[in-house]
């Protein structure tokens, strides 16, 4: 039997999380070494993979940028925008930590999406997210209430583990959102979330929901 690597078993564990509180005790034990061992390890290019799409659908308003789940800062690492553009947001202080120490971005908060939003700022232009509405994380039900951080006419770049969307049921959220108004242009792209072949999960793709806020 084939062992697995450190960064499959930090994957799949990450997969089995249930509540908030896992979440931010999985991701404190191994910050410090998340890009080195899974990141770099797996070819992990779904960061990228957003940050491309943003920069093909954006306008030269579509900043400041809030990077949701931004963990160690691999989105705003790729965005190679000023700091001053950038801010993330996670739930795991010592993700944050590493991403602070990169000095990447204006502020950085510890917010649980799950609940109230209203300590982060509401000025953004545009809203990314890679790796945070998957298995074991978030479901479709900050959708809503993250239009609430941004501008009219906000670009939202959202990617979601392909085979998450219809077992959590985002495919309804996002059309009610559509029917109420609160979005339009709504696009669905299909991305790769590895550049490394020969792993358990070379394969796995994710959805990018692009929209506009309305």
């Amino acid at each position: 039997m084939i062992e697995k690597s450190a960064g499959q078993s930090l994957l799949e564990n990450a997969y089995k999380l249930s509540t908030p509180k896992d979440n931010v005790d999985y991701y404190d034990a191994f910050a410090s070494t998340y890009d080195a061992e899974f990141a770099d390890a797996l070819g992990y290019n779904y960061p990228a993979a957003i940050v491309a799409i943003y920069r093909n659908a954006a306008s030269q308003s579509d900043t400041p940028v809030a990077d949701i789940g931004c963990g160690t800062g691999l989105v705003a690492t790729t965005l190679n925008l000023p700091r001053e553009q950038v801010d993330g947001i996670d739930i795991s202080p010592e993700m944050l930590r590493i991403a602070e120490e990169k000095q990447l971005y204006r502020s950085l908060y510890k917010v649980d999406l799950t609940k109230s939003l209203d300590e982060i700022a509401n000025d953004y232009g545009a809203v990314l997210s890679a790796g945070t509405f998957t298995s074991g994380h978030l479901g479709p039900e900050p959708l809503e209430s993250l239009l609430g951080i941004a501008r009219p006419n906000a670009l939202f770049v959202i990617g979601v583990k392909k085979a998450y969307f219809q077992e959590a049921g985002f495919e309804p959220v996002l059309r009610n959102m559509e029917i109420g108004g609160l979005i339009n242009g709504l696009q669905i792209a299909e991305v790769p979330m590895y550049a490394k072949t020969g792993h358990d999960h070379s394969a796995d793709a994710a959805f990018a929901l692009v929209y506009r806020k309305s």
